[in-house]
């Protein structure tokens, strides 16, 4: 893998979205990889013209919510903005565009989207596993924590308990002096 290829998988990570819970790229960003002369026009023609290949779970628009949601991240229009919503592909329909499109360039590119697509999951997989051991980390932390508060709150009863007996050690002694015998010492409170 050159360089080339490497700095356009990078481009194109980051052109992967998550949107109703799935990785999508949008119609746009294809037609700009894609090198489409009409940009989402022919995409969009072209899904079309074959669109018993793109069920609802390779393809769909974009509710306005969700535009929203990517807004930031949207090329505008020379009107003033996206005139509709965009359609998004998901990795199956980013393979199926490529075989309706049938150009080289998109099945070159199509091959570094699903490169990207690959690395993306393998992403999300190993920080998924990164966040269940910090999770596992936290709560054996808490754990430890009230292990070490119990054994704490232990300790100041036993204190308690011993400082009961000395203050009763002290109250006999006191006796003691008070009966004559001043040869008994009084035993210091703990602190």
């Amino acid at each position: 893998m050159n360089t080339n290829t490497l700095v356009k998988e990078e481009k194109i990570e980051n052109m992967i979205y998550e949107v109703r819970g799935k990785q999508v790229m949008l119609d746009s960003d294809l037609a700009k990889l894609y090198e489409c002369v009409n940009g989402t026009k022919s995409i969009n023609l072209a899904v079309h013209r074959n669109a018993e290949r793109f069920p609802n779970d390779f393809y769909f628009q974009l509710t306005p919510e969700e535009c929203k949601n990517l807004k930031f991240q949207f090329e505008t229009s020379k009107h003033g903005g996206v005139r509709k919503n965009p359609y998004v592909f998901t990795e199956q329909g980013v393979a199926m565009l490529a075989s309706v499109l049938r150009t080289p360039v998109a099945i070159k590119v199509s091959v570094n989207i699903m490169r990207a697509f690959v690395i993306m999951r393998k992403y999300i997989s190993n920080k998924l596993i990164e966040q269940k051991y910090i999770n596992n980390l936290v709560i054996k932390h808490e754990e430890d924590i009230k292990l070490l508060q119990e054994s704490f709150n232990k300790f100041e009863e036993k204190k308690k308990e011993i400082q009961k007996f000395i203050d009763s050690l002290n109250l006999s002694v006191s006796e003691e002096l008070n009966m004559g015998k001043p040869e008994m010492l009084l035993i210091k409170k703990i602190k």
